[in-house]
């Protein structure tokens, strides 16, 4: 059963539901408002007997001998049925029309004549005939002596309510019919996004485009939500599909150069065994490099497919002035004297985190700035504290990052500019330092200016129980102060 048909459905019923009830309130109020106008044309008719019994020279004679005329309505077409009755509910008098039937008198309304009260009941007098009888009490010298009874039939009362049950009926089934027929423009109308919504994903589906987006008609309302919501998730998936295509011609591209270096030198080493040490020391050594590489990137590509799959890290108290320290240290060694490596400032600091991966995340850094910056540059670690951050910032004096390429660079397998990406660089390393951070709370930032260097900064939270949490240079940015641009 579709949607629509289901919507349909539940509202005809809940529209029934309230049409019954609302007849069901409709009529029992015109019921009740009949039966109160018979019984106020009745308490009419009881009080002018009663003024006639009042009238007599011994209205308590004239009531316990039944001599009250009744003349007024004492013919056989009256639509009125009378009669009198003493404290006890036993007839004295009756109308001609009654014949020889009486107006029978209930229990509870014996007890209201004994106490001078009125009372209203119905009759019922056999053949479907009811009577609504009212009962009105007659006072002689303050006290109760007996009562009138009037009676008149429910029969017109009866027809009325038959014929509303019965309009009721008709103009009820009417209007649910008309309900389901509006119903069904009004829901297919409503629900025809979502059958745009389907469509459009069944082309994307046939047609294996994840560039196609579905239009948005009205963007405030929960199908415009719902339309905008999957539109992301579209833009995601391409994304993710993108990055998939990178990844297999990339990673295809980066295993098969070391293979064949792998290869290819040791096919020299099987012809020329015999030679001299220097060529063999010299494949060695390119054998190990090329190893090496495929060590880290295999490293990289498991990290990442583990941070996917929602790795935890072991956090732990880490002294990250010390860290960066030894961060420095291999850093200069990395550099080989190609480029200058300078420590900055650098505070105390202590945060919780993994050391090996912080570890690696400023390794990354360190060499993606050795990477671009041209021999006799300049590469310059620092650390210093905010209010509760820690900032270590890792600038270089190298070729700079494009603004067209700033915003995607650390995104997987994406190289700046791949005619000057060193030999060996998978485009990992920046995406790795980027999960790291956000791993830790944390968040990395990086500004450049194209030919003039560029600088990425790593803000931390403080350690909350370390002493000098909260403590900070007055010299040093508010971490929010300036708008560099970051990825996450």
């Amino acid at each position: 059963m579709s949607i629509r048909t289901r919507l349909n459905l539940w509202y005809t019923c809940l529209l029934a539901a309230a049409l019954l009830a609302f007849g069901a309130l409709l009529y029992s109020f015109l019921s009740a408002a009949l039966t109160l106008l018979v019984d106020d044309r009745l308490a009419t008719e009881a009080h002018g007997i009663i003024s006639a019994i009042e009238s007599q020279q011994d209205p308590q004679d004239a009531l316990l001998s039944g001599r009250v005329s009744l003349t007024s309505t004492d013919v056989f077409a009256s639509q009125y049925y009378i009669q009198i009755v003493n404290l006890q509910g036993v007839p004295l008098k009756a109308s001609q029309n009654l014949q020889a039937q009486r107006l029978a008198v209930p229990d509870d309304v014996r007890g209201d004549i004994a106490a001078g009260r009125s009372g209203a009941y119905t009759l019922d007098m056999g053949g479907g005939n009811d009577l609504r009888v009212r009962s009105e009490p007659v006072i002689l010298q303050r006290e109760p002596a007996g009562a009138v009874l009037v009676g008149e039939s429910l029969g017109i009362v009866e027809e009325t309510l038959a014929l509303v049950r019965r309009l009721m009926l008709w103009m009820g089934l009417a209007w649910l019919l008309l309900a389901a027929i509006g119903g069904m423009i009004f829901s297919r109308a409503a629900l025809r996004p979502l059958q745009t919504i389907s469509d459009t994903a069944r082309r994307i589906t046939l047609a294996e485009d994840l560039g196609r987006r579905i239009p948005v008609a009205v963007a405030h309302d929960e199908l415009g939500q719902l339309t905008g919501t999957i539109n992301a998730m579209l833009a995601r998936l391409e994304a993710v599909f993108q990055t998939q295509q990178r990844l297999v011609a990339d990673v295809s591209h980066e295993l098969r150069t070391p293979l064949t270096t792998i290869r290819g030198n040791l096919e020299l080493l099987h012809r020329d065994s015999g030679n001299e040490t220097a060529p063999r020391a010299e494949a060695w050594r390119a054998i190990e490099d090329e190893t090496n590489r495929m060590h880290r990137l295999v490293n990289d590509l498991l990290l990442l497919a583990q941070a996917d799959a929602g790795l935890k890290l072991s956090l732990q108290p880490v002294e990250l002035d010390t860290l960066l320290l030894e961060v420095y240290r291999q850093a200069r060694v990395m550099a080989r004297d190609r480029v200058a490596v300078r420590l900055g400032a650098e505070d105390q600091a202590l945060v919780l985190g993994d050391p090996d991966r912080l570890r690696q995340l400023l390794l990354n850094l360190v060499d993606n700035s050795l990477k671009y910056t041209p021999p006799g540059g300049q590469v310059t670690l620092e650390l210093q504290k905010a209010e509760g951050w820690v900032k270590v910032a890792v600038s270089d004096t190298g070729s700079g990052i494009s603004p067209a390429d700033l915003p995607h660079i650390f995104e997987r397998f994406y190289r700046a500019d791949r005619s000057r990406a060193r030999p060996g660089g998978a485009g990992l390393g920046l995406s790795i330092a980027h999960w790291i951070a956000e791993a830790h709370n944390g968040r990395l930032e990086v500004e450049s200016d194209l030919g003039a260097g560029s600088t990425f900064r790593l803000w931390l939270p403080l350690d909350s129980d370390s002493p000098a949490a909260g403590s900070g240079k007055g010299a040093m940015d508010e971490p929010n102060r300036r708008e560099p641009i970051g990825i996450g």
